[in-house]
């Protein structure tokens, strides 16, 4: 690291998926947060292009709360990280005109594919800069349903029934396809509910909730719009969805638990729910349970989070059964930082504010660094 009185924070945000507004109002909560006394913040936002352009504080900070309206400002100089450390060890970028700034860490506040399953990181590992989440493996796992449910299932985690197709398999044989998506039904329940998701996206950009056999082949095909793997799950009638947040790396501690209450239209937690519509959920944090459910939703959570080899901070979402009955439904390697999100907020109930929770983040992401920069690289 420099010799500074401030850590120079490299803000990673934007991306190419479909969640790249998302990122835009989650950014602006980490900047927001930053302790100015002891951090300095770079802006980066990369476009839909790819390009990493700086971005102007004011901009973002003033920019709207509504991810429809959100944007980056195109018109910015662009900027690289150069793909070998400094003289001294140090990551830096190259900015217009070809002076080189250095850099102490980097914060992504990327969500999807290229920024949250691994792209990214394992960029930031060739450029020896240390950054905060999640290494190449964990975020690569954590960003696929389907590999993520597998290691789960290996680790005995309980998982709600589902089945993965592939888009060559859905041109191959559609018929039999969703003969085996509709065998996901509960026995004697009618049809559905069934949920059917991208592999590789959050904040439900893709998902449908089916009920009916007849929305079933429309629901795959949008699926199939944003990934060439869909992950179909059986849903529950009457389920409560669970969310703990989890900080930490080798010692990792789990939040108070929280739990979404969705009452807009689409029936479950939906993009729109959670971002557009002002009232399409409700926020309890803490969750209504019992201590003994609350620990257990912790320990799962805490389970989850080593299994999935993540570190440095995760969402573990979890669905309650009417039977009791707790099922992980999957974990966010980089969840959201938005003004509505529950990861900082379960944090703020659990008695770590938003500016200390960045702080922590942070020093785990360069302890980390310090570490692996101790590691040997010759037999």
């Amino acid at each position: 690291m420099r010799n500074s009185a401030k850590v120079r924070v490299a803000v990673l945000f934007g991306g190419r998926s479909a969640e790249h507004e998302i990122s835009l109002l989650s950014a602006r909560f980490v900047v927001e947060a930053l302790d100015r006394d002891r951090f300095e913040p770079v802006l980066i936002g990369i476009d839909k292009a790819g390009r990493w352009l700086l971005q102007d504080e004011a901009l973002l900070l003033g920019a709207a709360r509504d991810p429809r309206l959100a944007r980056l400002n195109d018109a910015m100089p662009e900027i690289a990280l150069d793909a070998h450390p400094g003289p001294a060890g140090e990551a830096t970028l190259t900015v217009p005109g070809g002076a080189r700034s250095p850099i102490d860490v980097v914060f992504p506040v990327l969500h999807g594919p290229t920024g949250e399953d691994g792209c990214v990181q394992g960029l930031l590992e060739l450029a020896g800069v240390p950054y905060v989440g999640s290494g190449v493996l964990g975020s690569a796992v954590g960003m696929d349903k389907d590999v993520m449910k597998r290691l789960l299932r290996e680790a005995e985690i309980p998982l709600v029934p589902h089945v993965t197709l592939r888009r060559a398999a859905w041109d191959r044989d559609s018929g039999a396809c969703l003969e085996q998506i509709a065998a996901l039904s509960p026995a004697g329940s009618g049809f559905g509910p069934i949920f059917v998701k991208p592999a590789n996206l959050g904040s439900s950009v893709g998902v449908r909730r089916v009920t009916a056999r007849a929305e079933l082949e429309a629901a795959v095909e949008h699926a199939f719009e944003f990934d060439l793997k869909i992950v179909c799950e059986q849903g529950i009638e009457g389920v409560r969805e669970i969310e703990c947040a989890v900080l930490g790396d080798d010692d990792p501690i789990a939040s108070v638990p929280g739990e979404i209450v969705v009452g807009h239209a689409d029936g479950f937690y939906s993009y729109a729910a959670k971002y557009i519509d002002a009232e399409g959920a409700t926020i309890r944090i803490p969750a209504d349970l019992s201590p003994a459910e609350a620990n257990a939703v912790q320990l799962l959570a805490l389970r989850t989070f080593r299994a999935l080899e993540a570190s440095g901070m995760a969402r573990v979402d979890l669905f309650l059964a009417p039977d009791r009955s707790l099922y992980v439904n999957e974990i966010n390697t980089i969840p959201g930082f938005t003004a509505i999100s529950m990861y900082p907020k379960l944090w703020e109930a659990s008695g770590i504010p938003a500016r200390e929770l960045i702080a922590r983040l942070i020093a785990l992401a360069l302890a980390r660094g310090a570490r692996k920069s101790r590691l040997r690289t010759s037999a």
